[in-house]
């Protein structure tokens, strides 16, 4: 799988680009603040339907071209797959709500704002539809937050791999999410007396049916992670290291639904769902001790970079089809022997895109076999 064409147009600090990439590696070169790691967002973007790193849509859009009601940002890329040629289109609409504007009780600037269409060769989809079609795995400095960070964000990024790799799982997760919002919503009412308890019952059995498919669908998959991690790490840490990682489900998908019962008064208590998949966490221990904790900046960034190797792996066994791997500046972050583990890996991909601000960080028989590219304000150029 690789990416044939690029386009981009009014997307972050990209006025216009178009831009042929190259099948194997891509390195591309710059200072920072000039546009590198947001056209790794916009590949992202285009394989997941979300940015990594935008807390809201409005960001992505360059803001030089206001017209309201019109398109003002597109994302555009041709795919080669091993089932032939793809087309695949993201359009940011901006609505720009003018001074005064009052917006109903339901609905938020930020939809007022942007509007997202979706294309697949040409026809109108949904973001469902569009995850999975282009695989990515995305290496960034932000990496060791999967390690030392909330657990919201190893939750994320569990969903986001699955989601990539079962269509069943990503319907399963929304279906999901739709419950919990319906189930804190009664179990508010409860509390305030405007409900009745014998309600939660159906809530509670869609609750389980859609948690426990989640449950078991990330329990295998991070068997297998810990699995291709372990050798990984192994090799990273010259064999001084033993690296294990573990699901920590909040409740079993057996016992799922007698633990509401056990709960359910301090639910309603809390206005809140207390139990199920939304609650999870994982761990990860280096010769039995918990790296979430105890472990140094220098050994949670090893255990994100084997996690992420490890989940290139997992996706082509998965799929079928080598994803894209997108490294954004993380070479500066690592140790020579790393470094050397990490080029060494890539080179086994269909397509590898990298940033930097430094060639020096590559060693010049990685760069013969790459092609070069500077990027400078929003502009790219062969080098």
């Amino acid at each position: 799988m690789h990416i044939v064409h690029l386009s981009l147009t009014n997307f972050r600090n990209y006025e216009r680009l178009e831009l042929d990439l190259p099948p194997h590696l891509t390195v591309l070169q710059g200072d920072n603040a000039q546009g590198k790691t947001n056209l790794l967002e916009a590949i992202y973007l285009l394989a997941t339907s979300k940015s990594h790193r935008a807390t809201t849509e409005r960001e992505l859009l360059n803001w030089s071209v206001p017209k309201e009601g019109l398109e003002v940002a597109r994302l555009l890329a041709q795919v080669q797959k091993g089932s032939g040629t793809i087309q695949v289109e993201i359009a940011l609409m901006g609505t720009y709500p003018g001074v005064g504007t009052v917006l109903s009780s339901t609905e938020s600037l930020e939809a007022r704002l942007v509007q997202k269409r979706i294309k697949i060769n040409g026809i109108n989809r949904r973001a469902i539809d569009l995850i999975g079609q282009v695989n990515v795995v995305l290496f960034s400095a932000q990496d060791i937050d999967l390690i030392a960070g909330a657990p919201s964000l190893r939750r994320r990024y569990l969903d986001l791999t699955n989601s990539q790799v079962n269509s069943r799982y990503l319907r399963t997760l929304q279906q999901y999410s739709k419950v919990i919002t319906q189930r804190n919503h009664l179990l508010r009412l409860i509390g305030e007396h405007r409900a009745q308890w014998d309600q939660l019952d159906f809530w509670d059995k869609e609750l389980v049916e859609h948690g426990s498919y989640i449950i078991d669908a990330r329990q295998l998959m991070v068997a297998e992670l810990e699995e291709l991690a372990q050798p990984i790490h192994h090799q990273l840490t010259t064999g001084r290291e033993r690296l294990r990682v573990t699901y920590l489900p909040s409740v079993g998908a057996t016992e799922f639904h007698d633990r509401l019962q056990q709960v359910r008064q301090r639910e309603v208590a809390q206005g809140m769902s207390l139990v199920g998949p939304h609650r999870d966490n994982l761990s990860f221990l280096v010769n039995d001790v918990d790296m979430n904790i105890y472990g140094s900046r220098g050994q949670q960034r090893t255990i994100a970079l084997s996690l992420k190797l490890a989940e290139a792996r997992f996706m082509r066994f998965k799929t079928g089809n080598a994803p894209i791997l997108l490294l954004d500046d993380v070479l500066s972050e690592l140790d020579l022997t790393r470094r050397y583990h990490l080029l060494d890996f890539v080179t086994s991909y269909q397509q590898v895109i990298i940033t930097t601000t430094d060639l020096d960080c590559f060693t010049p028989a990685f760069l013969a076999q790459a092609s070069l590219f500077q990027i400078s304000e929003g502009r790219v150029t062969p080098l």
